[in-house]
């Protein structure tokens, strides 16, 4: 059976829409070292950074994680509006022709809600959501079904096959296949084969080109 567009589209947030993490990394390095804990390199942040605050922080900050999670947002917001918010290379014209065909385009990011919508009108990217989703906006965050069905209930629509959801780690991998959705991995070959993932790409750009491959 010949493949089809997908019925309605997630995004995950940070390393699928946007590059953040050098923001990211300067604070989350910031509260480690204020609590003494060792900083990590790049390839730490990516691997350990894709859990919400809720559920990573009380791992690393025991007690003291409310007041560290504050401590992490305040010097994330500092270093966000100086380093300025990085689109990712064909977040623009994906996210653009989604609402020209008319498929619904949503967020669930493991990023405070609050923060990220802040994100998404600085971008004027708005537009383009029928919802956005972050941390703390359902009972659980990725990868929870819960906060993929939270996403989908504002939308007005149900999770099943025909909904891609598009994202560059594990957890949004888990998270998709949670709520029932197909997870579209944009990542390496090797870690789709690692995540058992049939669809991936090496970016945005080439995901969009083959979905316009798929239109009658």
């Amino acid at each position: 059976m010949k493949a089809s567009l997908p019925r309605a589209v997630i995004f995950d947030w940070d390393n699928t829409l946007v590059d953040s993490w050098g923001a990211i990394g300067e604070a989350i390095n910031y509260v480690r070292a204020l609590h003494s804990l060792p900083t990590w390199n790049r390839e730490d942040i990516l691997k350990n950074c894709t859990r919400s605050a809720r559920e990573s922080f009380p791992e690393w900050f025991g007690d003291e994680w409310k007041v560290a999670w504050q401590e992490y947002y305040d010097c994330f917001v500092k270093v966000r509006d100086r380093m300025g918010i990085n689109k990712a290379h064909g977040a623009d014209e994906i996210l653009a022709w989604l609402k020209k065909v008319e498929i619904p385009a949503m967020v669930v990011s493991n990023k405070s809600g609050e923060y990220l919508r802040v994100e998404a009108a600085q971008l004027n990217w708005k537009q383009y959501f029928v919802s956005i989703v972050g941390a703390h906006d359902a009972p659980r965050d990725k990868p929870a079904r819960e906060h993929a069905d939270r996403a989908l209930m504002l939308a007005g629509l149900e999770g099943g096959a025909d909904i891609w959801f598009i994202g560059d780690s594990e957890t949004d991998v888990t998270c998709a296949r949670n709520a029932e959705c197909m997870p579209v991995l944009v990542g390496t070959p090797e870690n789709a084969e690692k995540l058992g993932v049939e669809m991936f790409f090496p970016s945005l750009g080439a995901v969009l080109e083959y979905m316009k491959t798929l239109v009658p």
